[in-house]
Order: C-alpha cells, then structure tokens, then sequence
C-alpha cells in the first residue's frame, strides 16, 4: 500500500511541476521584475540600513525586528535545500541546474519584495488580537472574503508544504553517513537520531516565534560565515578548476547535455524547483514571517526580504554548487543529497576533515530551519481554525520528524515538492493581481525617502 502512494505522489510530482506552474513562478517573477521598474534594486543599500535597525520603532505593531523577521525567514531558507538541494539538482540535472538556479533567485528577490511588501499591507489578526501575516490573509484582506476559498487553499497545501520531512530526513542520513552506521543497524540508528532530533526542536517551539526570532537570529550569522570559509578553502585547494566550473554551468545549462541528453525543459524544472526549495520565493512562506515584523511600512519589509534570496541561493547554494563540481565527485556519483556534498567536501579537505566540518554546518543549517517551519505550519492551521487549535500543529510537527528520519527520500522530497507547488498557486495569482497596490505604495515610500521625510 504504502509503495502505491508512493508511486502516485511521485507522480502527481511531476504532473504538477509542468509547464504551466513554471510560466507561472518564472513568468510572474519576470513580470514583477520589470514592472517593479528595477526600483527596489536600486536601494539594496537602503534596505541594509533597515536591517541594521536604523528605522526600528518599539511601539510598531507586530512581534520581530526587522533583523529577526530576516533572520528567521533565512533560518527557514538556508537549511538542507542548500546543502543537499543543489546536490540533488547537479545529480538530476547536471551543472547547468545552478544557471536556473540563479535566474529563479534573481525573479525570486522581485517576487519577495511584493508578496512580503503584501503580507505587511494586509495583516490580519487571530481571534486573540495577534498580528498575524502571510497569502491567506493577503488573499483574504486585500482581494476580499469572496476570495477565501483560495486562502483555505493556501493554507490546506501549507500544512503538509512546511512539514519537517527533509529537513529531518537528510540530517539524519547527513549523521549516518559520518558515523559509519552498519546497514544492519540503519532503522534503530535513524529511529533514535529522529528522536533525539524531536527533543531538541521541542525544546524551541513551544517556546514561541519570539524564541524562534531571538534563536535564529544568534544561528544564521554563524552558520553562513562558517560555511562561506570552509567552502573558500575547498576552492583555493582547487584553484585551477574554478574557471572551467563558470564555463561548464553556463554551457550546460543550454544544453543539458551532462545529465539530461539535451533535456532543456526538464533541466530548467529541475532548476526552478530546487531554487524554489532552497529561497521559496513566491511559494508563501517567507511572508508568514515578514508578516510579523514590527513596522508600519509595508514597503521597507519587502526591502530587508528581498535580500532573502540573494543571501540564500545567489550565495550559499552557490557555494555548495562550486564545492561539488571543484571535488568531481558528481561525476558517476551513485548516492544522491547530503552523501553527494559529504563526498565532495572529503574530497578535497585533507584527513576527512571535510565530514566533521560539514556535518557542524548541516547541523546548523538543519536545526535553524526545523525552529523556524514550525511556526508557518502553525500559522496555516491558526487561519483555518484557530490560534488555540494551531497550537497543536507543534505536535504533529515533533511526530513527523520521527516518522521522516525513517522513511526513503524519494517519497519526501516527492511530497513536499507537490504541496510547495500548489502552495505557489494561490501565492503568485494573489500577488500579480495586487501589484499595482505594491507599485503605488513604493513610489510614496520612495519620493519620502528622497526627502527625509519619516
């Protein structure tokens, strides 16, 4: 029975990944870029200074800074889909997937700068007056109640879009491959390292998004500044390969020819979708907790957002992208994620040192996004029924890490892949029909910055 679902999840996968939801994420994000006029691009300065705090506002409505509401959509973001992602996508793909990676993140910092712009416009409150954001409330307040039923959508798509299952999958895998586990001991050994994983994340997220904030705030500096070092000397030790890396991701990403026979549409998809894995810009979930930010302006947040993807894969998948194809490894590789990148990092680093500091970054990356999906899937179970309700979402969060640290990995990046796709339905279609509302408040926002006027 269970080989049956997993076959047709696989493919509802691929049915749903089409072309169709790529003109629809690649289209949309393009339209947005041009129509935003490239302005918000022009004050990426601007909207580092918001970040360092220098418009804070105590008395703002909302639950983080600016700061926190980054850090945490970044903790959310820069986790497996960065390490063993772009592993997935160099095996599926081959090198030309990171192109498309790239392009996905440029459209991806315009489509952040709206649907996050929006999720401030258009904040809703829970039943007990809380400050609540993100598309079904953007979908609700801002396109009116008639439009709820693609809310209840969203969020339906939600609940099982933000569930733990890679994340807890690939760490886990990430600890059995460095300890050398025995096949014959892999369900014991999985079945307690899930556990254990359950305790610690548990011990966070009933904390709340202010513990969320406060924890991945501390986390996401460290975690990209340690990988960005280590990545660096594994490219210094392989310094003669770099220029032929540049060269071999921009021809193949034309050809596909590496991986795919020449298959360019389904080289582009691979890219588009493990780009949406890794920035999940237009799918919904970073505006969750944009929505929450402490400040009135609406265009600001979408400022300090949009540096979500530059950081998160114009950065750190990169980096892993250089790590992998600098090592050679990919080339006949027969493991797939997180054993790729491991293979990769040994490869190069001298005395297997490679492993123990990679593994010291999944763990990093891993944790900081098991802290921060919590709170989408709370958000998303709050909206549909309520806040007292959606409280309960942490516990079926705990239970699945255990269940997704045992289970192949197939079926969950199959399964997530489906719910981020139909997450990005109600997402994109909300945001290109409020664009204009987003352009008019960016023009004021920007002629009072051009006259100090705040």
């Amino acid at each position: 029975m269970f080989l049956g679902i997993q076959e047709t999840v696989a493919q509802f996968s691929s049915w749903v990944w089409g072309i169709p939801l790529l003109i629809l994420l690649i289209g949309g994000g393009l339209f947005l870029f041009i129509y935003s006029g490239l302005i918000p691009f022009r004050y990426i300065g601007h909207a580092v200074a918001v970040l360092r705090g220098k418009y804070d506002k105590h008395d703002s409505p909302g639950d983080l800074s600016h700061y926190e509401a980054l850090s945490s959509a970044i903790a959310a973001t820069v986790g497996m889909g960065n390490i063993s992602g772009v592993a997935i996508a160099i095996a599926t793909g081959g090198p030309g997937a990171i192109f498309w990676m790239w392009v996905s993140a440029f459209v991806g910092m315009a489509t952040k700068f709206f649907t996050c712009s929006l999720s401030v416009m258009y904040r809703g409150k829970d039943e007990e007056g809380n400050t609540k954001g993100g598309p079904m409330y953007v979908i609700t307040e801002g396109l009116g109640k008639g439009w709820k039923p693609l809310a209840v959508f969203f969020a339906s798509a939600g609940l099982v879009g933000t569930l733990p299952a890679f994340q807890a999958n690939q760490l886990t895998q990430t600890l059995i491959d460095v300890f050398q586990v025995q096949e014959a001991n892999y369900f014991t050994a999985k079945l307690l390292l899930g556990i254990s994983i359950a305790i610690i994340v548990a011990l966070v997220i009933f904390g709340g998004i202010k513990r969320i904030g406060s924890v991945a705030g501390k986390l996401v500096p460290v975690m990209v500044v340690v990988y960005l070092i280590t990545v660096a000397a594994i490219l210094l030790l392989r310094i003669e390969e770099v220029p032929a890396i540049f060269a071999l991701i921009f021809e193949d990403a034309f050809t596909g020819k590496s991986v795919l026979g020449g298959a360019l549409g389904a080289l582009i998809i691979t890219g588009v979708k493990r780009a949406a894995f890794s920035n999940e810009a237009g799918l919904g979930t970073a505006p969750m907790m944009h929505g929450t930010a402490k400040t009135k302006e609406p265009i600001r947040e979408g400022l300090v957002a949009m540096l979500g993807p530059a950081i998160d894969t114009l950065l750190v998948c990169s980096l892993t992208a250089f790590a992998i194809l600098a090592s050679g490894v990919w080339k006949g590789f027969e493991g797939n994620g997180i054993s790729m990148t491991l293979a990769a990092f040994d490869a190069v680093l001298p005395y297997n040192s490679g492993s123990v500091i990679l593994t010291i970054c999944v763990l990093i990356f891993a944790f900081s996004t098991l802290f921060t999906y919590s709170f989408y899937g709370f958000s998303c179970l709050s909206f549909l029924t309520n806040s007292k309700i959606g409280k309960s979402y942490n516990y079926i969060y705990i239970v699945t890490i255990v269940i997704a640290s045992i289970i192949k990995l197939d079926f969950v990046i199959n399964l997530i892949d489906s719910a981020y796709a139909l997450m990005a339905i109600p997402t994109v279609l909300s945001t290109l029909i409020l664009a204009p509302k987003v352009k008019k408040a960016a023009t004021v926002y920007f002629d009072k910055l051009k006259t100090n006027s705040f």
